[in-house]
């Protein structure tokens, strides 16, 4: 698959409405994206991204339906480390104390989850 970070800002619109919805045909995500361009704007565009790898198609019917050919994880996965290299040199807890640090609260269940992986990483020595 090519690096995510080499799409242009409407094929990561695009690919956000497919994460988002799990499968999609032109119509649906040229109704999700802000702006849309035309459908057959959107069908090329599609056609492209199917081309670079990062989606799969199937036939329904008249209808051809989009889905990514990477899972939502691993693209999150992916994305995740991307964002820690570019901004974080690597460091995770250099990210997680700079979203500490943001201001946004954690709620308990979310405090005692973090506190859970954690620990775990701990037994499995990572």
């Amino acid at each position: 698959m090519s690096d995510p970070t080499e799409l242009s800002r409407r094929e990561r619109q695009i690919m956000d409405v497919v994460f988002a919805q799990g499968d999609a045909t032109v119509n649906q995500i040229a109704a999700a994206l802000p702006d849309p361009p035309t459908a057959m704007a959107v069908r090329r565009m599609m056609h492209i991204l199917e081309e670079k790898g990062f989606l799969k198609r199937r036939q329904e019917g008249r209808e051809v339906v989009y889905s990514p050919k990477q899972s939502k994880q691993k693209a999150g996965k992916n994305a995740l480390r991307h964002v820690l290299d570019t901004f974080f040199g690597g460091a995770l807890d250099e990210a997680l104390a700079a979203h500490l640090g943001s201001g946004e609260t954690l709620s308990a269940d979310q405090l005692s989850r973090i506190n859970q992986l954690i620990e775990q990483a701990r037994k499995e020595g990572r």
